[in-house]
């Protein structure tokens, strides 16, 4: 059953609903199903346009449908959509009639050309974070292409079958027996690996692929981008902000308290922020996508990966930058259960517990001795014989008497319980000996990876990969600006990424208004 107060902002979340939709539950004799048959009647008495019925249909596993005007519309549920889930549920209830947000035209015309049929399941715990963005995804795309079957599964019903699949992480999307895909995954990525695999339907009627022309585009949808839109929209310029996934980095942040007059808020939060306040604005906004190169020309020719072309007299690069990742077993499955990438952020969320900080650089050691005021014990390991930080780091280290430092370590596996991390498996590669360190968590600090590829034959990149600009944010080229954690800025963090990208806007507007 769900709470009033839930009951009564479901009543207005739906007061939109035009048509009926069906929750078609499996006649099953799993001692759960009474549960799921009570969650669906909760959801039904929010609306008069929702009906919950029983069906002839067995299944060992509490399960449901949904029934669109009657018809099936291709998204179904093995197991009892709680937790992170339960937003699941609720979206695709929406989006079967229309409601809520869904993709631009040209997101939406590429959906339509998958191939079908396409039947594919995924493996989900509902402790697991990072599952729900993948369910709503496929969800969605069922429901837009209508020859698409998309079932969620809890694992914790089917563990066997994982078993038997070989499946160790979730989300897990799988075709028949094919794994698909595992782990966090972004929209337009899942996209495009369904495209590769399913193949793509002649094209009927083709959207056009000139999106036009403006006076900024903004490339990147996170704290610095939003902050460049923005001011360049308030400067009067025709704007438009391209990202693969509005709000970046900050999508997976947990809690954030160090965003000046903002006590405390969470990532999703100050990205639904930053959203609304964009929207206050004449700024276009295109999600899903990704760019493949941009010219030099004065009148700068930016190409998408989709086909699409724009055409803009300047370009705001405000890419971010992402954690680099461990690559070993358990590392994806634990990110934001005990997995962490950075220790001014999640710090404070590990007072009094034993943490693991992988990574013996500046930023690693940096990292151990901020951690070490805070948490009862810091194991810093390090792959090479030494660290590699600079001496008087290695030497302020040294002093502190709660951290243990850990050479010609070989990082191989995150350990959990399947809720959160417990530990970290390491090889000695002097011995070839395995060791397992108990933790409540690990921090990774191998660095940051500047997402610049696409721009590294554009503009001048460090060896590292960042954007160089100068003290306006221009790059090497004329016309063309950046922001925030991409470029050569010191101190990537939210607030200044935020003043960094006003700048790039208003620099972008100052050089415009002297070009002859």
């Amino acid at each position: 059953m769900l709470d009033s107060h839930i009951v009564e902002q479901l009543k207005t979340v739906f007061a939109k609903l035009e048509n009926i939709i069906e929750l078609v539950y499996c006649d099953c004799e799993h001692e759960d199903q009474q549960n799921l048959i009570d969650l669906l009647k909760s959801v039904e008495s929010t609306s008069d346009k929702l009906i919950v019925r029983a069906s002839s249909i067995s299944s060992r596993t509490p399960s449901f449908h949904l029934e669109y005007n009657g018809a099936f519309n291709g998204v179904s549920f093995k197991g009892i959509p709680n937790g992170h889930e339960f937003t699941s549920l609720i979206l695709a209830i929406l989006h079967s009639d229309g409601k809520g947000k869904f993709p631009d035209d040209m997101i939406i015309d590429r959906i339509k050309k998958l191939k079908g049929p396409i039947k594919l399941r995924t493996f989900i715990s509902l402790s697991c974070e990072n599952c729900p963005e993948v369910i709503q995804s496929l969800n969605l795309m069922a429901i837009i292409h209508g020859n698409f079957h998309h079932e969620m599964i809890d694992g914790a019903y089917v563990q066997d079958e994982l078993a038997s699949l070989g499946v160790q992480g979730v989300p897990s999307v799988m075709q028949e027996n094919t794994l698909l895909s595992s782990g966090k995954i972004q929209f337009i990525d899942l996209l495009t690996k369904l495209e590769s695999s399913f193949g793509i339907e002649e094209a009927t009627n083709l959207k056009s692929a000139d999106l036009g022309f403006y006076d900024v585009v903004v490339i990147g949808g996170g704290p610095a981008g939003a902050s460049a839109a923005i001011y360049s929209a308030r400067k009067g310029s025709s704007t438009l902000l391209l990202s693969e996934r509005f709000g970046g980095q900050v999508q997976d942040t947990k809690g954030i308290e160090n965003l000046i007059s903002v006590k405390y808020t969470e990532g999703p939060q100050l990205a639904a922020q930053l959203m609304q306040h964009i929207a206050e604005y004449p700024v276009k906004v295109l999600e899903h996508r990704r760019v493949l190169s941009i010219s030099k020309d004065q009148i700068k020719k930016i190409v998408l990966e989709s086909g699409e072309i724009i055409k803009a007299k300047s370009v705001i690069i405000t890419t971010g930058a992402k954690w680099r990742e461990l690559g070993i077993l358990g590392e994806k499955e634990y990110i934001g259960r005990g997995v962490a990438f950075c220790p001014h952020c999640d710090g404070p969320y590990y007072k009094g517990k034993n943490i693991a900080v992988v990574g013996g650089g500046n930023s690693g050691v940096e990292a151990a001795i901020d951690l070490a005021g805070i948490v009862n014990s810091v194991f810093l390991f390090e792959f090479q014989d030494q660290l590699k930080a600079d001496k008087f780091l290695v030497d302020k280290l040294n002093s502190i008497p709660n951290v243990t430092v850990i050479t010609n370590a070989k990082t191989q596996k995150v350990i959990g319980n399947g809720q959160k991390v417990i530990g970290i498996e390491y090889v000695d590669r002097k011995t070839d000996q395995v060791f397992t360190q108990d933790l409540d968590g690990i921090f990774v600090q191998i660095g940051l990876l500047p997402n610049s590829q696409f721009v590294k034959e554009t503009v001048e990149l460090t060896k590292s990969g960042e954007i160089v600009i100068d003290n306006k944010g221009r790059t090497s080229v004329p016309g063309i600006y950046a922001a925030g954690d991409v470029t050569t800025v010191p101190f990537k963090q939210i607030i200044i990424a935020m003043g960094e990208g006003a700048k790039a806007a208003l620099s972008a507007f100052e050089d415009q208004m002297y070009q002859v």
